[in-house]
């Protein structure tokens, strides 16, 4: 059974937000929520959550180049942590190296100007996070499934 999945690209300013279709199959953009205060940041996730019926939660992990986890990896696994809480939703974490530089790769050959560019990376980069992680789910993708590195 599949189920709406939201991803979350994890930044200290800006948390780009992304879901899947009901069938949690496609990934689409959502929007990108301006980080204010933990409380107020988890306030707005469990809203969404509600709104959209979703399941389950994908947190970015950004790794270094070479696989290894760092002090940017351990704070998205605690916010993926509090997420978990906050939502009642199982939380998984997916590898997003090169997810930002491809968002901001696409939205070059799209014509986007700067400001834009700013503004929507954050939700590009969770929605092609979304995409490898609903990819690998049904099979169609070879990273691990918790990119966790357990």
């Amino acid at each position: 059974m599949s189920a709406r999945v939201l991803a979350i690209d994890p930044g200290t300013v800006r948390l780009g937000l992304a879901v899947s279709d009901p069938a949690g199959i496609i990934a689409q953009p959502l929007q990108v929520l301006h980080r204010r205060s933990p409380r107020e940041d988890l306030a707005a996730l469990r809203r969404i959550v509600q709104e959209l019926e979703v399941e389950r939660i994908v947190v970015g992990l950004p790794r270094l180049m070479d696989g290894r986890l760092d002090v940017a990896a351990a704070a998205a696994q605690a916010f993926g942590a509090e997420v978990e809480r906050a939502t009642g939703k199982p939380v998984a974490y997916w590898d997003e190296r090169l997810t930002t530089v491809a968002a901001e790769r696409h939205l070059i050959a799209q014509g986007a100007r700067r400001l834009k560019r700013r503004s929507n990376v954050d939700q590009v980069a969770a929605t092609l996070l979304l995409q490898g992680y609903l990819d690998y789910q049904a099979g169609r993708g070879k990273e691990t499934d918790d990119a966790t590195g357990d």
